[in-house]
């Protein structure tokens, strides 16, 4: 199944690959023309959407009423609905079958594409069987894709290039609104039928290898839950390991000190990372941007940071990210350090960062457009502890689990790098399938 995709990767890696031909467009060889799309294969034409395809716009929004609107009902894709190619409806945004029976004219086909005609251009995604029925919305429009193939015309309209046509083109200064003159007039490559078919499987077989990868990631990250649930808690105890455990606050374990503005000190290649408010993200991992050469407020490897303030919906406050380095990292304003007096710090992590602890900590948040948690609040806050063998132990079990997480998350943003770059080359006609 990914025969095609492997070799147009292979060919991207490592351009000797065979049954792939590979053309520079700099040397315009007998091969390729130079067209208002760029340079393309010779057997490859240019013309305008509305030569090759015809349109629907969805309908006024005068035409559903709100007692059309049904829960679980058929539903209504608007641009929010399409997402990387993807439909994806929500519950709420369904209407009854006797409203989509009055509006069938509106009703999508397999093999048709639904396209954005609002906000941010190039949403569209082709209709797949289980989808039939289902109604376009006012903020999209149908595109009938003829004689063309609809998986290939959908990757051709997301590609950087058919969008910035499609903005510049487009009405709207506020909010761009995309018609179906601009797409009639929308001028694309078209290579012969069997190699759009061709171009598109091999991107699709990708798309299926990102959606495996996905899925596993979602896998692993629930057996993670499961298992920070369980043993975060004392219900499963790992082998070994005995007794009671403690209940102790958060300043019983750490001193807690909070941090000063570097703002003035960042160095754009400086030394050392500042560790501010947005150092800390909403899975509790350290993710640093700003540099300085400040040899001020050093962290220590094990020390933990905490945001304590959060403009928006708080989601970062309370949880903590773990310091990696001794002389590495310096602590920035609007972040609690939080160092540890007894036990292990990555389990105390590991166990700030639980769905328990943290929602304790979110409760006791005050403010409204810039959120704030006091440092007795934090100080406060109880967590059950092991003894510290045990909570080492613990805490490597739940760190394996990280790193296998992060590989799987290295390895699908590599393939979906690979597939940006398949897509650049395949719609250009510079990697060829024969």
């Amino acid at each position: 199944m990914l025969q095609a995709a492997c070799i147009v990767a292979k060919a991207i890696l490592a351009p000797q690959t065979e049954h792939v031909k590979i053309y520079s467009p700099v040397d315009l060889k007998p091969a390729y023309k130079q067209t208002e799309v760029g340079v393309i294969p010779e057997e490859w034409g240019v013309k305008p959407l509305g030569e090759c395809a015809s349109f629907r716009t969805g309908p006024f929004g005068s035409a559903l009423h709100k007692s059309d609107y049904a829960d679980d009902g058929i539903p209504v894709v608007n641009p929010m609905h399409i997402n990387e190619g993807r439909i994806e409806p929500t519950r709420t945004m369904t209407i009854t079958e006797k409203a989509a029976k009055a509006l069938s004219d509106f009703r999508m086909k397999a093999g048709e594409i639904v396209i954005g005609r609002r906000g941010d251009m190039g949403r569209c995604a082709v209709v797949q069987p289980e989808q039939a029925g289902w109604l376009c919305g006012t903020g999209s429009m149908i595109i009938r894709c003829g004689a063309t193939d609809a998986g290939f015309l959908q990757r051709v309209l997301s590609s950087p290039r058919a969008i910035a046509a499609i903005e510049d083109t487009s009405v709207g200064s506020t909010m761009i609104n995309l018609n179906q003159g601009t797409l009639a007039g929308l001028r694309l490559q078209f290579p012969p039928l069997p190699e759009q078919r061709a171009i598109a499987t091999a991107l699709s077989d990708v798309d299926g290898l990102l959606g495996g990868l996905d899925r596993f990631i979602a896998k692993k990250r629930n057996l993670k839950k499961a298992a920070m649930q369980q043993l975060l808690t004392g219900q499963t105890r790992l082998p070994g390991f005995h007794g009671e455990w403690e209940v102790k606050r958060l300043g019983d374990v750490f001193t807690i000190s909070a941090g000063k503005s570097k703002s003035t000190f960042i160095a754009e290649n400086g030394d050392f990372w500042i560790c501010d408010m947005g150092s800390v993200s909403a899975e509790g991992r350290l993710i640093v941007s700003k540099r300085t050469n400040h040899r001020c407020d050093f962290l220590r490897k094990g020390d933990l940071i905490m945001p304590k303030d959060d403009i928006g919906g708080g989601n970062i406050i309370g949880k903590v990210g773990y310091i990696d380095a001794n002389e590495t990292y310096i602590l920035g304003d609007h972040v609690y350090c939080l160092r540890a007096l007894e036990g292990d710090s990555r389990f105390l992590a590991f166990t700030i960062n639980s769905h328990r602890v943290n929602s304790e900590l979110r409760k006791k948040v005050i403010g409204s457009a810039q959120l704030g948690l006091g440092r007795k609040s934090v100080t406060e806050q109880k967590i059950q502890i092991p003894s510290t063998p045990e909570q080492t132990a613990i805490a490597e079990v739940l760190r394996e689990m990280d790193g296998e997480l992060a590989m799987l998350e290295h390895r699908r943003e590599k393939t979906r790098a690979l597939k940006q770059a398949m897509m650049q080359e395949l719609l250009t006609g510079r990697i060829r399938l024969l």
